[in-house]
């Protein structure tokens, strides 16, 4: 190319498998005089469905991405392909929600003032104070919304009205301590993403590295999921495990989990928002 490109973008797709994607996507970026910076497929054989994420350079102004969008609609056609195509500066909105545990709400809230995650934290919620005066110093509205079994609807209301007025993308439960409603799982069915220790469902209710201490685990992890009605099950992102011993502690495991915690969290917001993140039925696949 004569010219440096200076307009960058990620197109992902998913569609049933079928002769001929690679090279209807490749043809179409030829033809527009694009650059493949990064390609990444992959054939489901057992589902016979197909995924794909291309990161390319083209030339072209501030209309590029429009007239890309409005052209590929005719690849993506007779392919019935799901597909999103964006600049690679596209940074999501995010709102966090949080109880009174605020290491992974820390470590989030870092990694996006310092550029880490392509991310823009637009709000948070907590049925605590706990965390009012971190969000503060962040420059973030923190919005307290209470839940009690009697006002529990009035609560969700309330999360979905802050949910439209800041336009999120995407809902981070960062160790969010109430159960939601099927039908706020359902509403945000793909754009809500929770955390959980490793240890469910063995080890349920209060004190579960005091259970784990007790059993002798030698693993501590943590799962990053995406968020559906059926409790702590739905498609899995991302996971982080650490070796753990007999020298740990119930409180060494603690700590030990909340850093699996914080680094599997960040991990899946991280796919999540590149675009990398497919949901296949009950499961992902994640292109990374």
């Amino acid at each position: 190319m004569g010219t440096s490109p200076n307009a960058e973008h990620v197109l992902t797709l998913d569609c049933p498998e079928a002769p001929g994607i690679v090279h209807a996507v490749s043809r179409f970026l030829l033809e527009h005089g694009s650059d493949i910076i990064d390609n990444q497929q992959f054939g489901e054989r057992r589902d016979g469905h197909f995924f794909m994420r291309v990161h390319f350079a083209t030339l072209g102004g501030e209309n590029t991405t429009e007239s890309l969008r409005r052209d590929f609609d005719a690849v993506a056609a007779p392919f019935a392909m799901r597909w999103r195509l964006e600049p690679i500066s596209t940074r999501r909105r995010v709102l966090i929600m949080v109880s009174r545990y605020g290491h992974c709400l820390n470590d989030l809230l870092y990694r996006a003032r310092s550029g880490d995650l392509p991310i823009d934290v637009v709000a948070v919620v907590s049925n605590h104070r706990d965390h009012e005066a971190l969000v503060a110093w962040h420059g973030i509205p923190f919005f307290h919304v209470p839940v009690t079994a009697a006002n529990k609807p009035e609560a969700e209301a309330r999360l979905l009205e802050v949910i439209d007025s800041f336009d999120v993308d995407l809902v981070v439960l960062a160790r969010y301590m109430q159960v939601l409603s099927d039908g706020l799982c359902t509403r945000l069915a793909g754009r809500m993403i929770n955390i959980h220790h490793s240890f469910l469902p063995s080890f349920k209710g209060a004190k579960p590295y005091h259970q784990a201490h007790d059993r002798g685990v030698k693993l501590v992890g943590a799962t990053a999921h995406y968020v559906t009605a059926d409790l702590d099950e739905g498609p899995i992102i991302a996971q982080e495990v650490i070796d753990a011993d007999h020298r740990h502690t119930p409180d060494d495991l603690a700590a030990i989990g909340r850093d699996a915690e914080s680094a599997a969290l960040a991990r899946a917001v991280r796919w999540h928002c590149e675009g990398r993140v497919f949901v296949q039925g009950r499961r992902t696949v994640v292109l990374r």
